[in-house]
């Protein structure tokens, strides 16, 4: 089975700063016309875009570690930076989830007015900016890290049009309790994805096996090799959000082994399987280690 895989860290500088520009200016907007229309929605929603701002700093933040050289101290470099970015990524974004429904349930005890043409426009300008922040990560969703950037501007996006809807069925029905209903569905969607990314983020920080890595297949093949005889301490991880590293003992029969036999194989876990970084350690069939290769020194 063939897989296509980038590990490298994508460059997603420009993203992250066009992203966070166009939110920031969209916060102004939201705060301002909030106070106008003396709308708490639009100026809770400000709140809330602002946490978005923070979290898009905090995604370009753990990209930019991720690509600092390792040190004697740091010997795989920041690139797990990734992985704690995405898990906090989720986490705030379960957190205004939790506001919003929250929220929601208040109004349907206490149904509040709205200025809804103000509402709607406002929102609308918000359906505009998030959907195309979204756009810009949305190619990324193979690393955990820009996936939490993209939920975050995709359920902001979801909240914007949701708040158009409403707007607009509340200015021609009178029913305020259009706004928490739609609040709420929105919630429940955006929750599905959200714990998603959680689980994943929580699965690598645990150093778990990413979920597109078939430990069964990568064992089977390295034991079809006919100089290979068993495979043991064979041990699959995540260095980041991106970048899984593989360490196995192979015994094998034949001690007249070159440095072309451990490259093939090194090379077949990363077109294959996606393992970029590979460390081999060869035993005869007494036991006794004689040769280890690292994936970082060979081919």
């Amino acid at each position: 089975m063939r897989h296509d895989h980038h590990h490298t860290i994508d460059n997603y500088n420009r993203a992250f700063a066009v992203g966070i520009a166009l939110n920031i200016v969209f916060v102004i907007i939201e705060a301002i016309y909030g106070g106008l229309a003396g709308s708490m929605a639009l100026l809770a929603d400000a709140g809330h875009n602002l946490s978005d701002v923070f979290s898009l700093v905090l995604a370009w933040g753990a990209t930019v570690l991720a690509a600092k050289a390792k040190t004697l101290t740091r010997t795989y470099g920041l690139r797990k930076a990734t992985v704690m970015a995405s898990l906090l990524s989720a986490v705030l974004l379960l957190v205004a989830l939790s506001g919003i429904a929250w929220e929601a349930f208040k109004r349907f005890s206490q149904p509040e007015p709205v200025a809804e043409v103000t509402v709607i426009v406002v929102a609308a300008i918000g359906v505009v900016i998030n959907t195309a922040t979204a756009l810009l990560f949305v190619k990324g969703q193979h690393d955990l890290n820009i996936k939490g950037a993209y939920l975050h501007m995709a359920a902001d996006a979801a909240v914007s049009l949701g708040v158009v809807i409403g707007g607009v069925l509340i200015l021609y029905t009178g029913w305020l309790w259009i706004d928490p209903l739609l609040s709420i569905v929105i919630v429940v969607v955006v929750f599905v994805g959200t714990w998603s990314l959680l689980r994943d983020s929580l699965n690598y920080a645990m150093d778990a096996v990413p979920p597109n890595i078939d430990v069964a297949a990568v064992h089977a093949y390295l034991l079809q090799h006919k100089r290979v005889e068993r495979v043991h301490d064979l041990h699959v991880w995540p260095l980041s959000t991106t970048q899984v590293a593989l360490t196995v003992h192979l015994v094998v029969s034949d001690q007249n082994i070159d440095n072309s036999f451990l490259c093939d194989l090194q090379r077949d876990l990363h077109h294959d399987f996606g393992i970029e970084h590979s460390t081999i350690q060869l035993e005869n069939m007494d036991g006794e280690n004689f040769c280890m290769l690292d994936g970082k020194s060979c081919c």
